[in-house]
């Protein structure tokens, strides 16, 4: 337990929080992934038509930020994002790590599944233009595809909830750094 409540050391000239543009990016996609979830579960309660079209639409046209924007949120991180020392050490900042990637991954996967999902269904983008089938009438793979795809998004909120109860956890009972490394600092 004494692992996990160690508190990162406050080396002078050492950041304690990250970058503004890591942290505005952590969340936009946390924004991003809890709206398509909502809108995923109430598009089918729009009429058929423009409304449901539109509906679906906005979840396309949010996927695709939130692809774009894991996209340059790899590529700040990697580059030029600013990295800090990890406030755990040992197991618990490897499965930090591990959290981390599996976030990533479980999102990519998700989205590769929607680009997929939309592919094989086919479809209206907000009635602008048409999003060609690759598999016209194939039902059994449309609904397959499209069951993957809800079990990743529902794997990555179960995921990122897991990510958010730990972070209020480091915060609230073991009162150390994590949480507020990743808030917007104050002026």
């Amino acid at each position: 337990m004494n692992e996990l409540r160690r508190v990162a050391a406050n080396t002078p000239g050492e950041p304690q929080s990250y970058d503004t543009t890591s942290i505005a990016l952590h969340w936009i996609t946390a924004v991003l992934v809890a709206s398509l979830w909502v809108i995923a579960h109430y598009i089918d309660d729009f009429p058929r038509g423009p409304a449901r079209i539109n509906m679906r639409s906005t979840h396309v046209l949010l996927g695709v930020l939130l692809a774009a924007t894991i996209s340059y949120r790899i590529y700040w991180r990697a580059r030029r994002g600013r990295s800090l020392q990890p406030i755990n050490t040992g197991r618990f900042a490897t499965l930090t790590k591990v959290g981390h990637v599996t976030l990533y991954v479980l999102l990519a996967t998700t989205i590769a599944l929607g680009v997929a999902n939309a592919w094989i269904r086919g479809d209206s983008f907000f009635n602008l233009w048409t999003i060609p089938s690759i598999a016209p009438g194939d039902k059994a793979l449309r609904k397959q595809v499209g069951e993957w795809h809800e079990l990743a998004a529902n794997t990555v909120l179960i995921v990122a909830g897991i990510h958010a109860l730990i972070a209020l956890t480091h915060h609230f009972l073991l009162h150390d750094a994590t949480l507020r490394r990743m808030l917007p600092r104050r002026s």
